[in-house]
């Protein structure tokens, strides 16, 4: 398994505005490979929100071909030259190999 993370620090009250976008029906969801994307936000009391989007794909050759594909390449250039939303403070990304999964065992009552 392949994982692709994205970490958004926006600014306070405004991380709903990131899960709204990354909830909604998208061309990725349809790409071959890919396993589930989760959007989570920090719980945080006050301050600036922090937004993880976490997709996992079943390979990293998967994640290669969508980062290849015209769908993928053409979004990109479409907001080519447009300004990055005022609440997105900092955007950073990783990638990872999953090593293992530990699934705990449940005991049947």
């Amino acid at each position: 398994m392949f994982v692709q993370m994205k970490k958004f620090t926006v600014t306070e009250g405004n991380a709903h505005h990131l899960v709204e976008k990354f909830s909604q029906k998208g061309i990725i969801d349809e790409q071959p490979g890919i396993i589930d994307i989760s959007i989570m936000v920090k719980k945080v009391r006050r301050g600036n929100e922090e937004v993880i989007l976490q997709i996992r794909w079943e390979s990293e050759q998967d994640w290669k071909n969508w980062e290849k594909s015209e769908a993928h390449i053409a979004g990109h250039k479409a907001s080519r030259g447009k300004p990055k939303p005022e609440f997105i403070l900092e955007t950073e990304g990783s990638l990872y190999h999953v090593e293992t999964i530990k699934t705990p065992a449940i005991e049947a009552k």
